[in-house]
This record gives C-alpha cells, structure tokens and sequence, in this order.
C-alpha cells in the first residue's frame, strides 16, 4: 500500500500477510479522495478527523499526508494498533495522532467530541454496518415539553462535515435522512452523508 497524495505521497507500507485487516485499495482510495476534493479542503476545512475501524492506517495516513492538523484513529486489533504506531512514528507525525485500541461501537456510544470528517471501514460482515451513520448522527430529542430523557452528547459530525462509510455491495443507505451521495469502485461502496 501507498499514500497517494500529499507532503507523505509514495511513502510505501507493506502490511503483513497475518493481518486481517482489509485494507481500502490503492484504487479506491485515489478515487474516493478525487471525489471528496469537491467536498473538502483538508488543510483549510477539516482540523479534526475520525478514522474509525483504522486496520492498517491507510486512510489515517492519507488524511495526515493531504493536511489534517490531527486525526483520532480508532481500532481494537492491538497488532493493528502497533502497525499504525510504528508509521505514524516513522513519519513523525506523533502529535498530529491520536490513537485509540478501542470498540469502535462502544467508543461511538460514549465519543463527547465532534469531528470535521469521519470515515468508517468496518468488516462488510459486520451485523451493525446498517446501525453506523445513526450513531454519528446521534441527535437530541425535540424539547416538546415532555419529560423525556436526553441524549448525551450530540452528532459526532460537525456542522458542514462529511461521514464517509466503506460498505460492500448489500448495504444500502440512500433513504437515510443525510444521504448525499454514493460512489463504487469496483467492489469498494462509499456512501457519503452530512
């Protein structure tokens, strides 16, 4: 795998063959950044971002190399965790990282921040893939006068910032309520939502 663009492009990373990571191809990835050009300006729109599912790194890295000011990049898989450590040293783009071994699911349910951009790789066999933009979009209920309990923290997208969610082929989120947009590269699907 390789950064494609920015202050880091053609830095190279091989990813062991243990990993069970499956990482966004290089095709995809260029694809998907050529599109969220029309949407971002990393360097001047997007100072926080969250990589959620990080496997190898690769969109963490990519969002370092293209100008985000700092990324919070979650994952459970503590060899995965070591593996993106080791390059973000490498680049020595330590305290622009905020790296996270944790439940993406769980850290979702209780995240008090809000983030520019957020991107989200899960297993495409996850059973809650279909659950994740209405986790982001975690919403107050209307104050209608009824004693009804509040939600704790607000949506984790800020307001003007992009959830982009890598899916396979089964999942369909074009009736979401901040569906924007849907791109597929060969087997890759990104839905885009705001």
């Amino acid at each position: 795998m390789r950064i494609v663009a920015g202050k880091y492009r053609g830095r190279h990373f091989d990813v062991p063959r243990s990993f069970k990571a499956r990482p966004t191809t290089d095709f995809a990835k260029e694809n998907l950044f050529n599109v969220l050009r029309s949407y971002i300006d990393f360097e001047r729109d997007v100072p926080h971002a969250l990589d959620l599912f990080s496997g190898t790194g690769s969109i963490t890295l990519e969002l370092l190399s293209r100008g985000c000011s700092h990324v919070t990049s979650v994952e459970l898989d503590a060899l995965h965790v070591g593996f993106i450590r080791r390059f973000v040293q490498t680049l020595g783009a330590e305290a622009d990282v905020t790296l996270l071994r944790a439940d993406v699911l769980r850290f979702l349910h209780r995240a008090p921040g809000t983030y520019d951009f957020i991107f989200a790789d899960p297993p495409y066999t996850l059973p809650e893939i279909p659950q994740l933009p209405d986790l982001i979009f975690r919403e107050a209920p209307a104050d209608n006068g009824e004693d009804v309990p509040s939600i704790p923290y607000p949506s984790l997208l800020s307001s003007g910032g992009l959830f982009v969610l890598e899916h396979g082929k089964t999942n369909d989120f074009s009736t979401h309520p901040h569906f924007v947009a849907h791109r597929t590269y060969g087997s890759v699907h990104f839905s885009f939502f705001q």
